[in-house]
């Protein structure tokens, strides 16, 4: 069974840094994609940043040159360092792993779990 804990955020100001923490257990095979996606109110879940295991990393155009996204593999960990942060950063930023067990026609097929979320707030 895997399982995603986030950890980090909370109140920062404008211009602020914070660094938001995933930590997975369970089985994670050697495909798979961790993410962090953001949901601010009335607005619908959006991507921020994402890490395959293969490949390079993507980034919102609205985060770019602003947030860093990190993996540790050995640690299964997935990190969120935030910089410059402005108030429409504000969000519940939720972690999310795409583990793939297989392929199909050369297409991963994957498993998505979320993590509970964590409430970033940028005051102005």
């Amino acid at each position: 069974q895997v399982q995603l804990v986030e950890s980090g955020g909370g109140l920062v100001q404008t211009g602020g840094s914070t660094r938001l923490s995933c930590a997975a257990s369970g089985r994670i095979f050697s495909v798979n994609t961790m993410a962090w996606y953001r949901q601010a109110p009335g607005k619908e879940r959006e991507l921020v940043a994402e890490s395959p295991s293969i490949g390079t990393a993507n980034y919102a155009d609205s985060v770019k040159g602003r947030f860093t996204i990190s993996r540790d593999y050995a640690k299964k960990t997935v990190i969120l360092q935030m910089n410059s942060l402005q108030p429409e950063d504000t969000a519940v930023y939720y972690c999310k792993l795409a583990n793939c067990p297989r392929m199909r026609d050369g297409i991963p097929e994957c498993n998505s779990y979320w993590g509970q979320g964590t409430q970033v707030t940028v005051s102005s």
